[in-house]
């Protein structure tokens, strides 16, 4: 696989997923607050979700750039770079919701603490930090390091590959999100 077009999918898939979400903190208190009869979380609750997850993953990926940042370099960057395969199968379930069982630990549930403009700035952050690892490991460096992921039995990753994680998992919850907000509108008939 070409690493550099690999890196430009991500980036443009990050930049499509988190300018969706940004869309949903204009959205009517109504929306925002909808409770899904399945007992699932309200958008608002969902958005801080988002936040709390990037920030986790954005721990590890900081770790991995970091540990590949300083062993780049060398016969090794090139082998990997070589032999690289992405396994786009195994990641695209993470981007569809309900596809698979998976309990988040609890760090990760929503406490209903945060303003919705401080999660949205925080959101914007995270995009942006994003996009600056991709830059730091712009000529393949993130292939250095693996990290086990044991969501859906993913197991070791790259860091580019926990990025594309972390973006998968948001298109994940806006399907939630669209989902709440059209049960809300047929419940509430015209009434939004």
């Amino acid at each position: 696989m070409d690493i550099l077009k690999f890196i430009q999918e991500i980036k443009k898939h990050l930049k499509l997923s988190f300018d969706e979400v940004d869309g949903w903190f204009g959205k009517d208190r109504k929306t925002l607050d909808y409770q899904p009869s399945n007992g699932g979380w309200t958008v608002r609750q969902i958005l801080e979700h988002i936040y709390l997850t990037n920030f986790y993953l954005l721990i590890l990926i900081e770790k991995g750039s970091k540990k590949t940042l300083r062993n780049s370099g060398g016969p090794d960057l090139d082998v990997e770079i070589r032999d690289y395969v992405f396994d786009r199968e195994k990641f695209e379930e993470i981007g569809k919701y309900g596809a698979f069982e998976w309990i988040r630990p609890g760090h990760m549930e929503p406490k209903g603490a945060m303003e919705l403009h401080e999660i949205r700035s925080l959101i914007s952050i995270q995009h942006q930090q994003c996009l600056i690892y991709l830059e730091r490991m712009k000529n393949g460096e993130g292939l250095l390091c693996k990290t086990t992921m044991t969501v859906n039995g993913l197991g070791k990753i790259n860091v580019y590959e926990y990025i594309y994680f972390l973006s998968l998992h948001t298109k994940r919850h806006l399907t939630q999100m669209k989902n709440n907000e059209s049960e809300r509108i047929r419940t509430a008939g015209f009434d939004i």
